[in-house]
């Protein structure tokens, strides 16, 4: 193992080359971004987005060189990146790593874009920087471990550093001031679940905070200003803090040769990814007997103990986003429309049959499901029907998985439907974005996706 894993892996961001990624991982990257954009459109007009995004107009420019895409205005590359990472993350369609329960392109891609529109960067180094956000901020949340993510949100947390690493890319940051970011970073780094219990607005500001201080964080050691040298594993660092499992090996695991962003997968329903393998594999026990809503007496669904601790608080979703995190609603959904996408949620995740089948879902922990997870999350329900049938759904990849994953023609689709679900763009310009997309390594500097 490293002596000193946090400088190894600092010296790592600051040292990838253009040349030294698998085109694969670049062509992957660039599906990842399509997918965000859409994501970040679908957060336009949510009353937290939307909040966040005045107070950042009270406080920043209104003719920086960063771009707000949810108002297609300008700001400071710190205003955009806190906005755009708050819109990321609300329609919870953002990808997922599984492995480090990590969210990355919610908190990798708006500091991305918004520093690389600020200093004229060039497509590729707005390529790098994203995949070296993805490395870092990957292997830090598989470094804090299984009991960081019982009380902390990884995303907030271990995106901090992985904003931190994107932008320090961007600015040139050797591997010494690098290390220093991560400092910063990783000093600033916050984020608890129990928002959920309450409905509350916290999981957008985590990704806002998240972003806009690994940026501060960038920015501030190109300056000169230090941070501590063992942030990730020092005695009183980030692990010792945060965590009870933390493994140091995890944070240079195969670097430069295991690309863990192409181990992130796409969400196909519009719900917290715990919900997603349960989802599927109700939806695969549905198709299979041609089962309708009122077919179904009870479904019990076999998870992972990180299931049971996200989702298991919210028992009466009282907002649209809270139901989005409750197991019942969403089978409930699938259920009754075989689908949770986002107009299904805004439109009945109170509905009465929905509802009662919410009340008839349990949650039951599973061995073999826990003993896989995180690196796998594997699906399985038990259904008894009205007419005393038992059933059994498994799925071993969620839609989405990387051995299940999205062709570019789907992500185009889900880009457009996100993108026109609260007017943030046309059908015609979201096309027009992807089309660049496809092409973004040939970009010669980063201009305005809108």
């Amino acid at each position: 193992m490293s002596e000193h894993p946090s400088r190894d892996l600092a010296a790592f961001a600051a040292g990838l080359q253009f040349e030294d990624i698998p085109a694969p991982v670049l062509r992957r990257t660039e599906d990842l971004f399509l997918d965000w954009f859409g994501s970040v459109l679908a957060g336009k007009g949510s009353r937290a987005v939307e909040s966040i995004a005045s107070v950042a107009r009270a406080m920043g420019p209104t003719d920086g060189a960063s771009e707000v895409l949810i108002s297609r205005t300008r700001s400071s590359p710190l205003f955009a990146a806190m906005v755009n990472a708050a819109a990321s993350h609300v329609a919870e369609q953002d990808d997922v790593h599984n492995g480090s329960v990590f969210h990355p392109a919610a908190v990798v891609f708006p500091p991305a874009l918004a520093v690389a529109q600020a200093i004229g960067a060039s497509g590729k180094d707005l390529l790098v920087a994203s995949v070296v956000g993805y490395e870092v901020g990957i292997r830090v949340g598989e470094f804090l471990g299984r009991s960081h993510y019982r009380i902390f949100h990884t995303t907030a947390t271990a995106g901090t550093v992985a904003a931190a690493a994107t932008v320090g890319r961007l600015l040139g940051l050797d591997a010494g001031q690098m290390l220093h970011a991560f400092g910063s970073a990783g000093t600033q780094a916050a984020g608890l679940w129990e928002f959920l219990r309450d409905a509350a607005d916290s999981k957008q500001l985590h990704t806002a905070k998240a972003a806009s201080d690994g940026l501060l964080a960038a920015y501030l050691a190109q300056d000169g200003f230090t941070g501590a040298q063992r942030i990730l594993e020092g005695k009183q660092g980030m692990g010792a803090g945060m965590s009870t499992d933390a493994d140091p090996a995890k944070l240079t695991d195969g670097l430069g040769t295991r690309w863990t962003l192409a181990e992130t997968s796409f969400k196909y329903h519009a719900s917290c990814r715990h919900t997603h393998p349960a989802a599927d594999a109700l939806q695969q026990v549905v198709r299979a007997h041609g089962l309708k809503l009122a077919d179904i007496a009870q479904v019990t669904t076999h998870v992972h103990q990180g299931a049971i601790d996200v989702l298991g608080p919210v028992t009466d979703p009282r907002t649209v986003h809270q139901s989005k995190f409750s197991m019942g609603t969403v089978l409930g959904l699938i259920g009754a429309f075989d689908r949770a996408g986002l107009a299904e949620f805004d439109t009945h995740f109170r509905s009465p049959d929905v509802v009662a089948l919410r009340d008839k879902v349990t949650m039951v922990l599973d061995p073999e499901v826990d003993g896989a997870y995180p690196q796998r999350w594997i699906g399985k329900v038990t259904v008894v029907t009205t007419d005393g049938r038992t059933l059994h759904g498994r799925v071993d990849e969620p839609k989405g998985d990387p051995g299940n994953t999205l062709s570019r023609a789907e992500i185009e689709t889900k880009a457009l439907q996100l993108s026109a679900y609260a007017g943030g763009a046309t059908a015609d310009e979201t096309r027009g974005v992807a089309e660049r997309v496809w092409r973004m390594a040939e970009w010669p500097r980063v201009t305005p996706l809108l």
